[in-house]
């Protein structure tokens, strides 16, 4: 069986980063968050689930990923799921820029995240069964990868555009247009 613990560090183009911080969201899913190479405050998010008793590798979480699982909840339970998309677009607005190493550490602090996350989720509990992802961890992605985009470049919207056009039930091709983006 695949150990559940984040990998301590990862090598990207020859270059060892080391894990920053890992968020146990619940037993099915780790969260692992390593430094990044495009700034002094990029962070490369990365993924373990559990599948068929053994834990997978670490993963880059992709857009189209957790949209299609958004998708899915949508068809199940559209209102609950709105209400979700609700608040990751508030949430959105609300997310600045890491410039300094205290921002940092205070934004990944494990326990008051996980805290926040757990809180929030009770929200939405009638998605979590829906899909392949729990609600725990479509949050936790969500508010990570929102805050990468946004310290890697202020001014990025394409998440946010994402989550409009999910909100806004647009035609399957345009959502899976924006979320392979690159």
């Amino acid at each position: 069986m695949g150990k559940r613990e984040m990998p301590s560090s990862i090598i990207i183009k020859g270059e060892k980063l080391p894990l920053l911080t890992q968020f146990p969201v619940n037993d099915h899913f780790q969260i692992g968050v390593y430094q990044g190479t495009l700034s002094e405050f990029d962070m490369i998010i990365k993924y373990k689930q559990l599948l068929d008793n053994d834990w997978t590798r670490a993963r880059t979480p992709k857009h189209i990923h957790w949209a299609v699982d958004i998708l899915i909840k949508q068809h199940e339970n559209p209102d609950a799921t709105n209400r979700f998309l609700d608040f990751l677009l508030k949430y959105w607005n609300s997310v600045t820029p890491l410039l300094s190493k205290k921002e940092r550490t205070e934004a990944l602090n494990t326990e008051k995240l996980l805290q926040q996350v757990n809180k929030e989720s009770l929200r939405y509990s009638e998605l979590a069964e829906k899909g392949e992802y729990s609600i725990k961890f479509l949050i936790l992605l969500a508010q990570l990868l929102m805050l990468q985009e946004k310290t890697n470049y202020h001014e990025a919207y394409m998440f946010k555009n994402l989550l409009e056009q999910l909100k806004a039930h647009q035609d399957i091709y345009k959502i899976v247009s924006i979320a392979t983006h690159r």
